[in-house]
């Protein structure tokens, strides 16, 4: 029997998350674990419950949601020994997928995390991310996205349907009409970047948007991020690259690097573009540029099978 704590997101899932979550409770419980719901009105509240349970003891730490569940439980966990479960039922469920877990299969996700709970769970890479002029940072485990990528997701998020990658193409739509390339640069460990620019992603695992393949080589224990930078490609291009990213062809395109780096400053350059949008990182809003992400390799243990 292991003590486990268990934040729900009822609104995950197209609304679906509350039954989702009652389930997973029953489930676990049944199997004769020691469930505390620390679910919350808000996930400000779910954090602090989460928080709280995990400082007086938790064996884990399991999330029921989709990406924006997984980011606060990394933000719980991170630099911690407390192992983080994901039961994926959201929208987007990235992180999910980069880690070979179960989606939308309450049965199949109770058992993974029950594997993992014997077998001893993966460590993989977390990033820290922030303003450089601040110390406090926050964590994530999938992408960052600074570039149009970003604005959509904003969009994506006001959107009640339809779910997954499809959601982003419809909230695409609207934010081409006004679109025009933002100025950036980029400070790596390979140098400097700096140019007009469409897509800005520092990537610690290879999706974003529902199953958009943004870094098709991104790996979440390999120590390094995979930084997507896209040049000033006119609404046309975007329009032309767009289906593409779904398999990750995208990156064969002469104006899309991909840049291997342990850190990584995105700054605007007013000089060069447009103002870049205020960033997100696993679909939850970070905040306006300039922001430094930074690997830490190791920095969460999560339940889920070493890849073979």
């Amino acid at each position: 029997m292991s003590h486990l704590g268990v934040v729900v997101n009822p609104v995950a899932g197209k609304g679906r998350g509350t039954g989702v979550g009652a389930a997973v409770l029953d489930a676990l419980r049944r199997r004769g674990h020691r469930v505390e719901d620390l679910t919350a009105r808000d996930l400000r509240t779910a954090t602090a419950h989460a928080r709280r349970a995990a400082v007086a003891g938790l064996d884990a730490l399991v999330v029921v949601g989709g990406d924006g569940l997984v980011h606060l439980g990394a933000n719980v966990v991170a630099e911690t020994d407390l192992p983080l479960g994901i039961v994926a039922g959201g929208t987007g469920n990235d992180v999910a997928r980069a880690l070979g877990l179960p989606r939308g299969d309450v049965a199949a996700s109770v058992a993974a995390i029950e594997r993992a709970l014997l077998t001893g769970p993966r460590t993989i890479d977390a990033v820290r991310v922030g303003s450089p002029a601040q110390a406090a940072r926050e964590w994530y485990l999938g992408a960052l996205s600074c570039g149009i990528d970003a604005a959509v997701n904003a969009r994506a998020n006001a959107l009640a349907w339809p779910r997954g990658s499809a959601r982003y193409v419809r909230a695409l739509v609207p934010e081409l009409r006004a679109f025009r390339p933002y100025g950036y640069r980029l400070t790596t460990d390979e140098g400097v970047w700096e140019s007009a620019g469409t897509v800005v992603v520092a990537a610690n695992g290879p999706w974003i948007g529902g199953g958009i393949r943004i870094a098709p080589d991104a790996r979440l224990d390999d120590g390094l991020l995979d930084v997507v930078v896209a040049g000033p490609f006119s609404r046309a291009g975007v329009v032309r690259i767009f289906p593409g990213m779904y398999a990750g062809r995208h990156v064969r395109h002469p104006q899309v690097q991909v840049i291997r780096s342990r850190r990584v400053l995105v700054e605007p350059a007013p000089h060069l573009g447009g103002t870049p949008p205020e960033a997100h990182a696993d679909g939850e809003r970070i905040g306006a540029l300039p922001l430094l992400a930074e690997v830490v390799p190791g920095a969460v243990r999560v339940l889920a099978a070493d890849p073979t």
